[in-house]
């Protein structure tokens, strides 16, 4: 489906952790010239468990003001809304991303924990059941290196490809695009289907330098060590284009130890990201 054209860049707010998606919730926001919407979810449960009720309620609402404070440090102009949402974070924000244009979640440390990944991450959770592009930001800053996608030739990586284009056209960045390198397949004959693939999304950006690469190796793997020096990878959140619920083995590894932010592209296939 295509995004609405006052569709809000989503955030959750949960806690001072989420501070470093804002702050990027907040620059997607303003590039995209969207609307920043702050979602806290407040669980009434822990609420009537706590010495006060209004003590969590407090909480919430100092919570979304600081989160408003950096979001207008990155744009002053910036339109935002906060919202306090009862329910679980997970489900709460898995809805509302039913209207959203993107969604930008925090990691819980993932990239930092290799071997401390829980499978129900909040993080993992929200990118296979999310029904809009899901942002997953990194606590650390990433370097000022390219936009990377994966592309592997379905339509779900098209779609993460021409995001792709847009992201690295707004951020003034260059495009690295990855194909791996299949085993019965040649690396010449792979590259010439990453550049014709490429070249249909080309002449809507003709300013952003681009680099195709095919690259033998384990897709996950290969992706990994490529976006140690990007500023953003995008993939698509599987390639045969499954229904809310699933990951690929691709999109989950890059969730689980890119070092970059990741955006797992779902509900946009064949879709232009202006809606048009």
């Amino acid at each position: 489906m295509a995004a609405a054209a006052d569709a809000a860049v989503l955030v959750g707010v949960g806690s001072e952790r989420n501070y470093p998606a804002v702050q990027l919730a907040a620059q997607e926001a303003a590039a995209h010239e969207r609307q920043l919407h702050l979602l806290h979810a407040f669980n009434w449960t822990a609420a009537f468990e706590a010495p006060s009720v209004a003590e969590p309620r407090a909480r919430a609402e100092e919570l979304l003001a600081e989160a408003r404070r950096i979001a207008a440090e990155v744009a002053p102009d910036l339109p935002v809304q906060e919202e306090i949402a009862e329910g679980p974070a997970v489900g709460v924000l898995a809805r509302r991303s039913d209207s959203a244009f993107l969604l930008v979640v925090g990691d819980g440390g993932m990239a930092a924990c290799a071997d401390c990944v829980p499978a129900d991450a909040p993080a993992v959770q929200l990118a296979a059941r999310a029904s809009c592009p899901v942002l997953v930001a990194r606590r650390e800053p990433p370097p000022q290196g390219p936009v990377l996608v994966g592309v592997d030739g379905t339509a779900s990586s098209r779609a993460a490809l021409e995001w792709a284009f847009d992201c690295a056209a707004r951020r003034g960045a260059r495009l690295l695009a990855v194909r791996v390198v299949e085993p019965d397949e040649t690396t010449e004959d792979t590259t010439d289907q990453l550049e014709a693939m490429v070249a249909r999304y080309a002449h809507r950006h003709p300013d952003v330098p681009v680099e195709c690469h095919a690259i033998r190796g384990d897709p996950g793997t290969v992706l990994v060590d490529q976006s140690r020096s990007a500023q953003l990878a995008i993939v698509a959140a599987r390639g045969d284009e499954p229904a809310r619920g699933m990951l690929g083995a691709v999109s989950q590894s890059m969730l689980y130890h890119s070092p970059a932010p990741v955006i797992v592209i779902r509900g946009l296939t064949g879709i232009p990201m202006d809606g048009a």
